[in-house]
């Protein structure tokens, strides 16, 4: 047996408080306080929180507790990035291929996610010089975010006039590639260590003030604090009948846990041998659901109905973040201070996931690549850079943004989350799951979730897909087919898929050079080489 070359020194978490904040940080996200509850009005209230809980428990904790496993089971091979892992669980020449999927989806979004921080970011500091205190008219705030975001043509950001957004995105490009050049332990844990607490101080002192309020219209007693927390909870249990309300809850608790990210599988694998998984595990995600359920669903939509009643149902994600809070803001009693709080908050919140989303592509360029820090940095914030360009330069209508994020933020995720459903339950198997996911684990999973994780997670999961496609391609398909900017941004993602398929291929081979895994003659089955002795 060939002995595997000398691998520099991996990368760990400094402690496990750090990797339950950094793994918190990556979940805990703008989709917690704008798209959850969001989603919550638009699918019947408190009756999106069934189909919620139900995915929460089917889906969202038990597929994080198999990406914490296959990953650190990964890590313990000596491999960080997705395509290694996955070679290292399914011992097949084509399984690195599927790992090019988990680097393209936090690349492509965090190609938009970068560019919505740093909205967050110039709200917060229009908050701050008073710029954004525009009265009651909802049409002024409309406006300021058309204008700021450059919704109104292509190119309107690089006009002159326009251009002091561009200071704003690269001040945030910046800010998350030092993070992510000094590395896990003292870049993204470190941040996160400080950044986690501090959303929280912030969060709960809007909250307090949101609770606080008194009728804003003596004339609409129905538009008060109670009547906010009614309209978010109380079930519309009509809603349950259709399927786009389990469409919606799934999707949310995806995006909200970051399970099918390609996340996860990386951050795990840096972990130690015998490092709980399963306790870490369910206290990143129980952490996530303190901020999306307590304080996500406490604090925007009540807000937003009690200055604007029903009328909040009728904004999407952006329109209730960017339109409906900054209207509330400006008639809210000390608005200006709270408005900037609530900002800040949500630009430490895209932060602490928007370097997250780097960190897998950057695993992938050192071990697969043999590249240094530096250069893998250089490489992926060329590749972003463009991404995030593309995004800025068409703006007209937000179509670039929108279809990177149905087809990838959205569409990818589903497939890589069945994906590895299969990969754990079928190839790497519920027994051997077990076993390893109980490594150094304080609590034990109940044998149920494994069952669930081989049989039931996977049907589940292709009944949500196939639902999901079926009420939605056909007219995005129509949109690609008739929009010139959605047709680019659809060739931009396959391009780039492409480009990562290659490398993934020139990796797969480096790795087999260099005696990491070697070919097993029958079926041609690749084999880490820890695990031939």
């Amino acid at each position: 047996m060939s002995e595997a070359s000398p691998q520099p020194p991996r990368d760990q978490w400094g402690s496990r408080i750090g990797v339950i904040l950094a793994v918190a940080g990556s979940a805990v996200g703008l989709g917690n306080f704008l798209r959850f509850p969001g989603q919550a009005a638009q699918n019947g209230g408190g009756a999106f929180m069934i189909p919620y809980f139900v995915a929460l428990l089917v889906l969202g904790i038990p597929l994080c507790w198999a990406e914490w496993t296959m990953g650190r089971y990964g890590g313990r091979l000596g491999f960080n990035s997705a395509p290694g892992v996955y070679s290292a669980i399914w011992r097949n020449r084509f399984a690195k291929y599927f790992g090019a999927i988990a680097v393209l989806i936090p690349l492509v979004i965090y190609m938009y996610y970068v560019v919505i921080e740093a909205w967050c970011l110039g709200y917060a500091l229009s908050y701050l010089s008073g710029s954004l205190m525009k009265g009651s008219d909802p049409a002024a705030y409309e406006t300021f975010f058309g204008e700021f975001v450059g919704i109104g043509e292509h190119g309107a950001l690089l006009q002159p006039g326009n251009r002091s957004f561009l200071w704003l995105l690269g001040g945030t490009f910046l800010l998350n590639f030092v993070l992510i050049y000094r590395g896990v332990n003292k870049g993204i844990e470190t941040f996160c260590r400080f950044a986690m607490p501090l959303m929280v101080i912030c969060a709960l002192c809007v909250l307090v003030r949101v609770l606080t309020l008194g009728t804003p219209d003596p004339a609409k007693p129905e538009q008060s604090v109670l009547g906010g927390l009614g309209f978010m909870w109380n079930p519309d249990f009509a809603a349950l009948s259709n399927p786009q309300t389990w469409l919606a809850a799934s999707g949310q608790i995806f995006f909200s846990l970051s399970v099918g990210f390609g996340i996860i599988v990386n951050y795990a694998s840096y972990l130690r041998e015998d490092d709980d998984v399963v306790l870490s595990g369910l206290t990143a995600s129980s952490m996530n659901e303190f901020f999306e359920v307590c304080l996500g669903g406490l604090i925007t939509l009540p807000a937003a109905f009690m200055f604007l009643g029903t009328a909040v149902v009728g904004f999407g994600t952006f329109g209730l973040g960017f339109n409906a809070l900054p209207n509330v803001f400006a008639t809210m009693p000390g608005g200006q201070f709270f408005g900037f709080l609530w900002f800040f908050m949500l630009f430490l919140a895209a932060v602490t996931s928007s370097v997250s989303m780097l960190q897998p592509a950057i695993a992938f360029f050192e071990e697969g690549l043999g590249l240094k820090r530096h250069a893998s940095a250089s490489i992926l914030g060329m590749l972003s850079a463009i991404g995030s360009g593309f995004i800025v330069y068409f703006s007209k209508g937000l179509v670039a943004l929108d279809t990177f994020d149905f087809w990838v933020g959205t569409g990818l995720i589903y497939l890589l989350a069945m994906i590895q459903a299969v990969m754990y339950g079928w190839i790497f198997g519920i027994d051997r799951g077990e076993e390893e996911a109980h490594r150094g684990a304080h609590i034990r999973i109940p044998r149920l979730v494994q069952f669930m994780l081989k049989y039931v997670t996977p049907v589940y999961l292709t009944v949500i897909f196939l639902a999901f496609c079926w009420q939605n391609v056909p007219d995005y398909a129509s949109k690609i087919s008739q929009d010139s900017v959605a047709l680019g941004s659809i060739l931009f993602i396959f391009i780039l898929l492409a480009f990562l398929m290659l490398l993934v291929h020139v990796a797969g081979r480096r790795w087999a050079a260099e005696g990491r895994i070697r070919h097993v003659g029958q079926y041609g089955l690749l084999l880490p080489v820890e695990d031939d002795e």
